[in-house]
């Protein structure tokens, strides 16, 4: 994997990791168009420090928002962080359960079938991007404009529907939770600072998942055999640093236009490349 390959894919995922546009989709996409095994352990790292490259991104551009709302008080941390909690516990249930579901389903006639077979799937991913188009488009039409505060209601339905994403490439993230906010009446800055707070709580177990499974693979030991350790982690260290600015102006940008009522053209992007990718995948 050479430098241009690391810029690529840092890009990739820094941008569209924070845009509500599904960063899997994008960074699968680009994979096999570079030739890339995403299964290798270059690979595996590599996307465990683009991972935290945008999780420091959002952390670093929220922070100040986020002093004055979750830390304004002792009484406001603790009631955001039970609103963050139960959306955290909602999205575990169902995507958890969505998961084995359908291992489950798929797996009878599939021995041997695991969830990450989903993972490159085209016309899953094309689903996916499809639904995200939908909702978004679905939330600027009916979210309801007065922007009311974060009740435990809309947290709950908020923390469903990102489980309910978890399974599937494809479909945004940051674009369903976001929307599902909209159109429970949630404030759009209130519903994007959530949105991107349970990203933070989520993120460090999905980074913590992929380095397990980079630990796991035999392929490691023999690459570093082979080559060292610092091919493996210098190209990794370079990739987070990019997907890290990528990440903040991807964040200004998802900002601007959700706050300026264009929050519905990022709707017709996810349509198009859903479209695109169906005829070409």
């Amino acid at each position: 994997m050479n430098l241009w390959n690391v810029l690529l894919l840092a890009l990739v995922q820094g941008i569209c990791e924070l845009l509500p546009v599904s960063s899997s989709a994008h960074v699968i996409v680009a994979e096999k168009l570079l030739g890339l095994d995403p299964t290798a352990p270059e690979m595996t790292m590599l996307l465990v420090m683009l991972h935290t490259g945008t999780m420091f991104a959002v952390i670093v551009y929220f922070w100040r928002s986020w002093r004055t709302t979750y830390f304004a008080s002792a009484r406001e941390f603790r009631r955001n962080g039970i609103l963050v909690a139960l959306a955290t516990a909602a999205t575990g249930v169902v995507g958890l359960s969505l998961l084995q579901v359908i291992k489950f389903i798929v797996g009878k006639n599939s021995p041997g079938f695991e969830i990450e077979q989903l993972f490159g799937n085209s016309t899953v991913m094309a689903a996916g991007l499809a639904t995200t188009g939908l909702l978004i488009l679905y939330s600027e039409r009916h979210g309801h404009r007065a922007g009311a505060d974060l009740s435990t209601r809309s947290a709950f339905w908020i923390g469903v529907v990102q489980g309910v994403c978890l399974p599937f490439r494809g479909l945004s993230r940051s674009g369903a939770t976001i929307s599902t906010g909209l159109v429970l009446g949630v404030a759009r800055r209130r519903a994007e600072e959530f949105s991107f707070a349970l990203a933070v709580v989520l993120t460090p177990a999905v980074i913590i998942k992929e380095a397990y499974r980079l630990y796991k693979a035999p392929a490691l030991v023999s690459s570093i055999h082979e080559s060292g350790l610092w091919p493996l982690v210098v190209p990794s260290l370079v990739g987070m640093a990019l997907s890290f600015g990528a990440g903040l102006l991807a964040l200004r940008w998802l900002s601007r236009w959700l706050e300026q009522g264009r929050w519905h053209l990022f709707g017709f992007y996810c349509l198009a490349a859903s479209l695109l990718l169906f005829l070409v995948g």
